[in-house]
């Protein structure tokens, strides 16, 4: 394995400083974020709970410190009708 295969596996591997202080819930919601921002960008609290079996008030309520955090993604809260909905860009 090449100097650069390693670098790239362990940048993926290993959680940023801000990360390893997320809870377990944040870190998998976040995870979940990752993998389908390529292909959404808004994200119902109920649907991201019901993909991870979480509640959407478990996903509400560990939303905040990934919006206030400094992730490689960009979230803001952006409506409220039927349930809160999550802007999410890479």
């Amino acid at each position: 394995m090449s100097t650069t295969q390693v670098a790239d596996l362990q940048s993926t591997a290993l959680p940023t400083d801000f990360e390893a202080d997320l809870t377990e819930k944040q870190r998998r919601i976040l995870a979940y974020l990752r993998e389908q921002v390529d292909n959404q960008t808004y994200f119902k609290s109920r649907l991201i709970a019901d993909e991870l079996g979480m509640s959407a008030k478990e996903v509400g309520t560990n939303m905040p410190p990934l919006v206030e955090s400094e992730v490689d993604l960009t979230i803001e809260k952006w409506g409220y009708s039927s349930g809160t909905t999550w802007m999410v860009t890479a």
